[in-house]
């Protein structure tokens, strides 16, 4: 991919959850919560939890393709739900915690492709991640940014997020 700046957009559950796990990944220059894939033009964290918008809790990834490449990016991304869920992770339920991936172009849809033919190999249960040109994205409220790094005592934060943290830092690791 060179020496550029690349985004896709990825949902796995609780945007907090997948927005710290990328944040450890060298070479990613922002991830911004929000939402995608629902309808209305001003979705917000109260009628997105409702379920009325279709939207999904996702983040914005941005990042440097000469130092980290989709493909590792998507072995966070998978490492930290569980794809195989459909509208739900863990105690979190709804469409709104739906596995979802909005890509930008062609080639990024073929290496998403090429990423869950693999995983399906590996996995006892279908893939039911959804895939989408890229819709529009909203970032999600001041509050919901950043929210583990500023937030890490909350017990949210220590039985939920904590854990997949540590294990994108073991995988970094390798």
């Amino acid at each position: 991919m060179g020496n550029k700046n690349c985004s896709i957009i990825l949902g796995g559950g609780c945007f907090w959850c997948i927005e710290a796990a990328l944040q450890r990944l060298e070479g990613i220059l922002q991830i911004t919560s929000g939402y995608a894939g629902g309808f209305g033009d001003s979705p917000d964290y109260r009628s997105v939890c409702s379920g009325q918008t279709g939207h999904a809790e996702v983040v914005l990834a941005e990042w440097n393709a000469a130092q980290i490449s989709l493909n590792e990016i998507l072995t966070c991304f998978f490492a930290v739900h569980d794809p195989t869920s459909l509208n739900r992770q863990g105690n979190d339920v709804g469409t709104q915690y739906r596995s979802f991936i909005g890509y930008f172009t062609d080639e990024q849809l073929r290496v998403v492709d090429a990423y869950i033919g693999k995983l399906n190999q590996q996995l006892n249960a279908p893939i039911v991640t959804e895939k989408q040109l890229a819709p529009t994205f909203y970032p999600a409220e001041i509050e919901h940014q950043n929210y583990y790094n500023l937030n890490s005592q909350q017990p949210y934060c220590q039985i939920v997020i904590r854990p997949k943290v540590e294990k994108i830092e073991q995988i970094l690791k390798g």
